[in-house]
């Protein structure tokens, strides 16, 4: 009897892919697919064989690819005359995911070209220096590329835009019309880990192949000198600015850096002191410049806001509930100034224990005889000696299995389970990240070498390099965003037809009524934080009740003012959830009557 799937092969699998590890005889099954997809493998083959990538550094050449359809030496096809609009208007079809609209209107697509072989070059430059969809678009230019009958392959150098040629702000420092984006890390608590978080971030940019730079704003106590140790400590001029200090690619700035000590003066001469530094400084063409901002949220904090045109905002806060309070005064502030908050790390969230280790002993000798026994009785494998090797690779893969259970880290909440849901509920913040409470970040931080430099493989470090990759996504979409989902979109309350109206930046628009929007408050009156339980008794909502007034909250969310007293924010993320449900709730109901009602009239034609 033909056995289908045999028991011996769903363990192997399971085993391998939890491991990584394939056995010998897996090797062969899976290097040898089914005839039906012979012609899937072919064509990967083939594409492996046409593709040539090469992949240098940032700091070199871009990236560049270059694929080549197979064709045949005598259809060779002259370019048509308007071949650059063809190749245009093949390429818009691509949608880049963050801004909601295609390439070739975002103004990627430069220096189409065409040689006499008719291969088709083009330079793809997305708005950041990193994209997670990097190699998609690349992949999909040569697609599109391809897809014409006359071309003959497609060569696509990604690069990112340069801010060497952007036109500068009008009311941007001297120093800072390279810059390309400034990211303000802020908290308005001091003592929470800002500077640490600052640093980390500037630097896990850097790793992703970006130019950064980090400007200590806080005069009164500067920390970045003990953070980072620059590679040379002498200040030098570049004509009358004065240049900053470098670590590695990430350029420096503070007050610590010229003058020894902390600042000793009042407010209004703090302001024309960063001022003059923000003049003064020579920052060149840099993607990113961080701002670790001084804590707080007063007339230093807003008039900074208001001086560098702030691209968006970092905040930093610790899981106490003080803490978040603290981090609503900070959102509020920056919205004042139209700035908006695309981040918030959660600092010293946990701590890590090594947990108590697990006394799990085997019988190595027994359960090898388990596995050769089962290998030989499914009739596997053949041969004695190949089961015995395959039986003895099992038994090292529940050692190392049973080695990496044990010795697992437990967090520890010692500060509480923070807000992390809240922030993303009320406040429509998406990017939350937890990092833990770690003696070897604050050792890093008072050596000298930030910890992402000194611990790039660890965990921890990877946290910093998602919140980069966040701040970088983001930073794009407030920047270049056009279309839905993007651009917070126009809400208003129709008196006349008791509705609210959202129109978003594509012109779609869609309704939902106030009571039925009351009812998703998530604030802390209506939602307990704990267990996410309902308080709100959805039927004390009565369909009279209105909104009183109604302003954006940053780019993410919305604040109603009820009749009543309440107020409510809502993510405008969760708006949308609600107007989609409802419509599928009411096509629903829809479907469900008719149903009736065709059951109705099979009745009465039956009687």
């Amino acid at each position: 009897m033909m056995r289908t799937a045999p028991s011996i092969f769903i363990l192997l699998a399971l085993i391998g892919a939890v491991s990584g590890f394939v056995p010998m005889h897996a090797q062969r099954v899976v290097s040898n697919p089914p005839k039906s997809d012979s012609s899937f493998f072919a064509r990967t083959a083939q594409a492996s064989q046409h593709a040539r990538i090469r992949f240098t550094s940032a700091s070199s050449l871009p990236l560049s690819t270059t694929t080549t359809p197979e064709s045949t030496p005598s259809s060779k096809h002259p370019p048509p005359s308007d071949w650059k609009s063809q190749l245009l208007s093949a390429l818009s079809v691509i949608i880049d995911p963050d801004l909601d609209s295609d390439i070739v209107s975002l103004g990627f697509v430069q220096n189409l070209r065409i040689d006499d072989s008719n291969v088709v070059s083009l330079d793809l430059e997305p708005t950041t220096p990193w994209r997670p969809v990097k190699d998609l678009f690349v992949q999909q230019c040569q697609d599109a590329v391809n897809s014409l009958d006359w071309t003959r392959g497609a060569e696509v150098t990604f690069s990112a835009q340069s801010t060497v040629n952007a036109p500068p702000e009008s009311d941007a420092p001297f120093g800072m019309s390279q810059i390309g984006a400034v990211v303000a890390v802020s908290s308005c608590k001091g003592g929470v880990g800002k500077s640490t978080t600052a640093v980390n971030l500037a630097f896990a940019l850097e790793s992703l192949g970006a130019r950064v730079g980090i400007f200590d704003v806080d005069v009164y106590g500067p920390s970045l000198p003990t953070m980072v140790t620059p590679e040379d400590d002498n200040v030098r001029f570049v004509g009358r600015q004065i240049a900053p200090l470098q670590r590695g690619n990430v350029s420096l700035m503070s007050f610590g850096y010229v003058n020894e000590g902390s600042a000793v003066m009042r407010g209004p001469m703090v302001t024309q002191l960063l001022d003059q530094f923000l003049s003064m400084t020579c920052w060149g063409p840099i993607d990113y410049l961080i701002m670790d901002m001084p804590p707080g949220t007063g007339d230093i904090q807003l008039t900074l806001s208001q001086r560098l045109n702030i691209t968006a905002a970092v905040i930093v806060t610790t899981p106490q509930e003080l803490s978040f309070v603290d981090v609503q005064r900070g959102v509020e502030m920056f919205d004042t100034v139209n700035v908006p908050c695309i981040a918030c790390v959660e600092n010293m969230a946990y701590l890590e224990k090594e947990s108590q280790e697990k006394e799990t002993t085997i019988d190595d000798v027994l359960l090898k005889e388990k596995f050769l026994e089962a290998l030989q009785k499914d009739g596997t494998v053949a041969d004695a000696m190949q089961a015995t090797n395959v039986a003895s690779d099992l038994v090292k893969i529940v050692q190392e299995n049973i080695q990496n259970n044990n010795g697992e880290k437990e967090e520890i909440r010692i500060f509480g389970p923070g807000h992390k849901r809240r922030l993303s509920e009320q406040w429509g913040i998406e990017h939350t990240y937890s990092v833990p409470l770690m003696g070897k970040i604050a050792q890093n931080g008072d050596s000298g070498t930030p910890f992402v430099l000194d611990n790039p493989n660890s965990p921890q470090a990877d946290i910093y390099r998602q919140l980069a990759k966040s701040v970088a996504s983001e930073v794009a979409k407030t920047k270049f965003g056009k279309g839905k989902g993007v651009r917070p979109p126009s809400v208003s309350y129709d008196s006349e037809a008791h509705i609210i109206r959202l129109v978003e930046a594509d012109g779609e628009q869609s309704t939902i009524s106030p009571a039925d929007l009351r009812r998703e408050c998530r604030c802390a009156e209506c939602v307990e934080e704990m267990s996410g339980k309902q308080i709100l008794d959805p039927e004390s909502v009565p369909e009279s009740i209105r909104p009183v007034s109604m302003s954006p909250t940053g780019n993410y969310a919305l604040s109603v003012n009820w009749w009543g007293g309440h107020r409510s924010l809502y993510p405008y993320r969760q708006i949308r959830d609600v107007i989609l449900a409802k419509k599928e709730e009411q096509m629903n109901n829809g479907v469900e009557v008719e149903e009736r009602g065709v059951e109705n009239v099979k009745e009465r034609a039956m009687l």
